[in-house]
C-alpha cells in the first residue's frame, strides 16, 4: 500500500538534510527522507579514499543554523563532515523521516490528482511536493575504456574505495587529476611500489591554509559565538570580493596565477616534470585546486606522470592515448561525477509525460535553479546553474532552502489541492541572462574543457555571480513566474478532477 506524504525529499546529504530542517522549521513534519543508502551524509559518506578532506574551510562549509565550535582543522576531513551530519540528524530531530535503503527507481506526476507518485526500493511513496536533493557528485563517472574488463587486479572509482585492497608494495594506476586524485596520491604515495597518474590535463594547485584549530579557539568559539560568526564573516566576505573576477574580470586572477606558479616552483625542483605540470589555460577555468602535498608527492623517485589519458587496457599493460605503456597491479579512477547528466532526470516523468532527462536534451535548466517547467511542486537543491568556484556549496544550499520554504507557504495560502508549475517563458528568461551573463566568465573563456560544460559546451553547472546576488534572487517565490493548478469539486458528480491551470 502507498505510503500518503505531504513532501518527499530525495537524498541525505547536506541538500536533504537541510531541507528536512527547514521543513520542521516551518511546521511541515509530514514528510520522509528517501535515501538509497544505509547512512546519511551522501557525498561524505561515500568518498573515504585516502586523504579526503573539503577545500572549503570548515567553518564556512557548515550550516548557518548550526554552527560547530568543535571543528579541528580550517579544513576538516572527511570523517568530521560525515560526523558533523550525523549530529545534524540527530539534534533537529530527523532520524523518524529517515528512509534508508530506499532509493528512488521512479517518480511519475499524476495529472489528475496533482501528486506525485514515486516508486522506491522499500516501497510506493505519495507526495505532494518532491524535493530532489540528490546532488551532483553522487554518482560516479566511468571512462568507457577499450579492454578496461581485461584487467585482472581490482578496479575501483575514488568514490567507492575499496579498503580491502592492500596497496603496500603494488604498482598502483591513477586516472584523472582532480580534487579527488590530488589528495589520494600523496596520501598512497609513500606505501606504493609504483604509482603512475594517468594526466589528461594539469590542474591549477594553490597552497592550502590548512592548520589544526586550538583549544582557546574551540573554547572561544563555544563560549562566544559572536567569535564563531565573525570568522565565517570573514571567510565568506573574502569569496564574495573574489567572485568579480571569475565571473566579470579573469585578468584580474593574475594574481592567483603567480602565487600557483610560485608553489609549482617550489614543490618540483624538476624543470621537466615542472613544465608537464604546467597548465595551458587560465587559472580559475577549472577548478582551482588546494594541496601542498601533491607537488611534492610527484617529484617522489617512484612515482611517474604520463601527460596523456588512459585509452587502452591490456591485461595488466596501461596504454596511454600517446603510446606510453605502463604496467599496474590496481587501478583507481579520479574521473570524477555525472554533473551535466544526472541520473535521477531518466526516472522522473512529468505532466507531459516526458522524462526530466528528455526535457533537458538541449542541457539542463531550471527557473532559479529549483523549478523546472513541466514538473508542477518539484523543486531541485543544487539544481543546474548553482554550482560555485570560490565559495561554499552550503550557501547555495540555505538560498534555495528558503525558496523551498515561501514555496511551502504560497502552497498553503492557495489551499486545497493545488500545484504550482514554472511558466517556460520564466524559466527561459532566466536561463537566457545566466548563458549571457556566463559569456565572461573564466569557466567559458579560460580555454579549458571542464566538467562545468555539458556535452554542448553549455555552462550549466555554475553560477555567474555572488552568493548574496543568489541569496536575493530566491528570498521568494514569484507566483507570476508559475501556472496554478488546482484540482476542484465538480457539482454534477461530487467527485474531485483537475479543472486545469488557474491563469
Amino acid at each position: 500500500m502507498a505510503v500518503q506524504v505531504r513532501v518527499a525529499v530525495i537524498g541525505s546529504g547536506f541538500g536533504g538534510l537541510g531541507a528536512a530542517v527547514r521543513l520542521r522549521r516551518e511546521g511541515v513534519t509530514d514528510f520522509v527522507v528517501l535515501e538509497r543508502a544505509g547512512a546519511v551524509g551522501g557525498t561524505w559518506r561515500d568518498n573515504t579514499y585516502p586523504g579526503c578532506a573539503c577545500d572549503v574551510p570548515s567553518h564556512l562549509y557548515s550550516f548557518s543554523f548550526a554552527p560547530n565550535p568543535e571543528w579541528p582543522r580550517n579544513f576538516s576531513g572527511q570523517p568530521h563532515i560525515r560526523a558533523y551530519l550525523e549530529r545534524v540528524a540527530d539534534t533537529y530531530g530527523l532520524r523518524p523521516h529517515l528512509r534508508f535503503d530506499s532509493e528512488v527507481l521512479s517518480a511519475r506526476w499524476d495529472a489528475d490528482e496533482l501528486r506525485w507518485e514515486l516508486e522506491t526500493a522499500s516501497g510506493t511513496y505519495l507526495a505532494d511536493v518532491v524535493v530532489s536533493a540528490t546532488g551532483p557528485l553522487s554518482d560516479a563517472k566511468l571512462p568507457d575504456i577499450p579492454g578496461l574488463r581485461s584487467f585482472p587486479g581490482p578496479v575501483f572509482h575514488s568514490s567507492r574505495w575499496d579498503h580491502d585492497v592492500q596497496l603496500r608494495g603494488k604498482r598502483v594506476a591513477v586516472v584523472g587529476t582532480g580534487a579527488s586524485a590530488i589528495q589520494i596520491v600523496p596520501g598512497i604515495q609513500p606505501e606504493v611500489e609504483r604509482l603512475t597518474l594517468f594526466q589528461r590535463t594539469p590542474p591549477w594547485v594553490v597552497p592550502r591554509a590548512d592548520r589544526r584549530i586550538t583549544a582557546p579557539e574551540r573554547w572561544l568559539h563555544s563560549k562566544v559565538p559572536p567569535t564563531r560568526a565573525l570568522r565565517r564573516g570573514l571567510l565568506w566576505g573574502i569569496r564574495e570580493l573574489q567572485t568579480g573576477a571569475f565571473t566579470r574580470r579573469p585578468d584580474r586572477l593574475g594574481f592567483i596565477e603567480a602565487i600557483a606558479r610560485a608553489h609549482l616552483r617550489r614543490g618540483v625542483p624538476d624543470p621537466g616534470l615542472r613544465a608537464r605540470l604546467t597548465p595551458g589555460y587560465r587559472i580559475g577555468c577549472k577548478r582551482i585546486l588546494l594541496s601542498n602535498d601533491y607537488y611534492p608527492a610527484l617529484s617522489r623517485p617512484n612515482v611517474d606522470v604520463v601527460t596523456s589519458g588512459l585509452a587502452e587496457v591490456r591485461g595488466r599493460t596501461l596504454v596511454a592515448a600517446d603510446g606510453t605503456t605502463a604496467e599496474a597491479d590496481v587501478l583507481v579512477f579520479g574521473t570524477g561525477f555525472r554533473v551535466t547528466d544526472m541520473p535521477i532526470a531518466h526516472r522522473v516523468t512529468g505532466a507531459e509525460g516526458r522524462t526530466l532527462a528528455e526535457t533537458w536534451k538541449g542541457g539542463m535548466a531550471a527557473l532559479r535553479g529549483t523549478s523546472a517547467p513541466g514538473f508542477p511542486n518539484l523543486l531541485f537543491i543544487i539544481g543546474p546553474n548553482t554550482g560555485l568556484g570560490n565559495s561554499s556549496m552550503i550557501l547555495m544550499i540555505e538560498s534555495q532552502l528558503n525558496y523551498l520554504a515561501d514555496f511551502m507557504r504560497q502552497l498553503d495560502v492557495l489551499g486545497g489541492r493545488s500545484a504550482l508549475d514554472a511558466r517556460p517563458s520564466a524559466a527561459n528568461a532566466w536561463n537566457r541572462m545566466l548563458q549571457r551573463r556566463m559569456e565572461r566568465t573564466v569557466w567559458n573563456t579560460g580555454g579549458c574543457d571542464s566538467w562545468y560544460l555539458d556535452a554542448e559546451g553549455r555552462n550549466t553547472t555554475v553560477w555567474p555571480g555572488t552568493t548574496s546576488e543568489f541569496r536575493k534572487a530566491t528570498r521568494r517565490v514569484d507566483l507570476q513566474e508559475y501556472q496554478l493548478l488546482r484540482k476542484v469539486r465538480v457539482p454534477e458528480t461530487a467527485t474531485e478532477t483537475t479543472a486545469g491551470a488557474v491563469r
